[in-house]
């Protein structure tokens, strides 16, 4: 009886995980099906999975319409920028949180938690007015700079258990044997830190490269604009959409993410893994 109840269990907890995975994949397929679909099928009223006579046209009109290449290169540099500026910024204090146990590091601790909890429209008035004074509006550097406030908190956070994850003792060792502070934390504390901190940049970077309101909100010039704001100018003034163009615009920009989680996800987890055997 409890072989087929653990049995039955496990189907259950397989079938949960197939519903999540095809819950997760459906408006990805659907963007897909979309952008690959002529005119007429896109107004028909009994749509299909897999077009019929599957086109490029929207591919063809979005680029005809939108500068997409200029806005995919600046999302890239903003998100860039914002994924580096924060690692650089987030390893030493996350380090020093988790290694240094004091009122301080909880404080920390608890700003990291809280400032996550804040709406993005409290936010930006006093960012804008901010930048205002730097006279940052409507450039990629002020945007930057409100990418890598905005991961801060969670990139702390992460790197912080990454680096309790890291045994206190092999610090201890590497210090008997006569390695000095930095020697330690270069040799052997960073090479173990790699995978979070590649999953660290990794967040940051997707998260500027989507981000939408405070680049419509910031960057007014066309030419500065970001690859999502640029997504927004498919939908016409009174809410009506270009939906072949809007599909294939927003199916280039969702592949960006795609292929960098899946190259560097390999590598996160042989990080992990080599970390691990030498700990």
């Amino acid at each position: 009886m409890s072989m087929r109840t653990s049995a039955a269990a496990r189907a259950g907890q397989y079938a949960a995980l197939l519903g999540y995975l095809v819950f997760l994949a459906f408006p990805f397929l659907w963007l897909v099906s979309t952008a690959f679909k002529p005119a007429r099928e896109l107004g028909s009223l009994h749509p299909t999975w897999i077009p019929d006579q599957p086109t490029l046209d929207n591919f063809r009109k979005a680029f005809d319409e939108q500068p997409l290449l200029q806005a995919a290169a600046n999302s890239l540099v903003a998100a860039v920028c914002a994924a580096l500026i924060a690692v650089v910024v987030a390893t030493p204090l996350a380090y020093v949180m988790a290694r240094r146990r004091s009122r301080l590091s909880t404080a920390a601790t608890g700003w990291v938690v809280i400032s996550q909890a804040f709406p993005l429209v409290l936010l930006i008035i006093p960012l804008f007015l901010i930048l205002k004074n730097l006279r940052l509006i409507n450039t990629l550097w002020g945007l930057i700079m409100v990418y890598v406030v905005w991961a801060l908190p969670f990139a702390l956070w992460m790197l912080a258990g990454y680096v309790r994850a890291v045994p206190v003792e092999l610090e201890e060792a590497a210090s008997v044997d006569g390695a000095g502070r930095v020697r330690t934390l270069v040799s052997v504390t960073a090479p173990l830190l790699a995978p979070g901190i590649v999953a660290t940049a990794l967040f940051a970077f997707i998260t500027a490269w989507n981000e939408l309101f405070f680049a419509l909100v910031l960057l007014k010039t066309p030419e500065k604009q970001t690859l999502p704001v640029v997504l927004t100018h498919f939908i016409g003034a009174e809410g009506a959409a270009d939906l072949g163009p809007l599909a294939a615009a927003a199916f280039l920009a969702t592949l960006p993410s795609l292929v960098i989680f899946a190259v560097i996800q390999r590598r996160i987890t042989g990080g992990m893994l080599a970390g691990a055997v030498k700990s």
